[in-house]
């Protein structure tokens, strides 16, 4: 059985449409980095942390010890420096300023665990580089509401994909899972998809989401 250690809904919807049963349990941790930790070895260091608090709550809900937990965090950063989510719509303009007209990388930290200490961690980075978008278009898309919870004040498979003109990398990854790395780590550990005649999917995003 694959566990995931997050109630985040992006990261369900892809393991869902990647055709993975699962279940979910809450992670809760400090997301407090020593201070000079850089962002990769940052972003792995988290993932380690959600995927242990969360095999720690499924052993006390019951759940088999030979369950997979999986762990992940997702870091946007801008030269090296890291973009969490905004607290407020002003701080969320400010991101999406700094953003317009440049390149800037996504992390996705990957661990997965089990309760006879099998570990497996990685970072995948993909490349994204937004146009330069104008002041107007930020203050409505920081007024939509969407940027408040997501890493970087945007979400690629929403109303943000239009500032996009290329990426380089997995496209899921943005959104939360690298699904192809994932997916081939998951068949390692013996847990393979289960409905994929029907999942009607690219890369693991659904056709009405997929970037273009």
């Amino acid at each position: 059985m694959l566990v995931l250690a997050s109630t985040s809904p992006r990261r369900s919807m892809l393991l869902h449409e990647a055709g993975f049963t699962f279940e979910t349990v809450k992670s809760t941790v400090s997301e407090t980095l020593p201070n000079g930790m850089l962002p990769k070895p940052g972003v792995r260091e988290l993932a380690e942390r959600k995927a242990r608090a969360g095999l720690e709550q499924w052993l006390k809900l019951g759940g088999d010890s030979l369950d997979v937990v999986l762990g992940a965090d997702t870091m946007v950063v801008l030269d090296t420096r890291i973009l969490g989510k905004p607290a407020n719509p002003q701080e969320a303009e400010e991101m999406l300023q700094e953003l317009s007209g440049r390149n800037h990388a996504v992390l996705t930290g990957v661990a997965l665990l089990d309760s006879l200490g099998k570990l497996k961690t990685e970072v995948i980075e993909t490349s994204v580089v937004f146009r330069p978008i104008s002041a107007k278009e930020i203050k409505d898309y920081v007024r939509s509401g969407e940027p408040m919870d997501k890493a970087g004040a945007y979400g690629i498979q929403g109303g943000a994909k239009k500032f996009v003109t290329a990426i380089e990398g997995s496209l899921t990854n943005v959104i939360g899972l690298p699904m192809e790395y994932l997916t081939e780590q998951l068949k390692a550990w013996g847990i393979e998809q289960t409905n994929i005649a029907s999942r009607g999917v690219y890369h693991g995003v659904s056709a009405s989401e997929r970037f273009t």
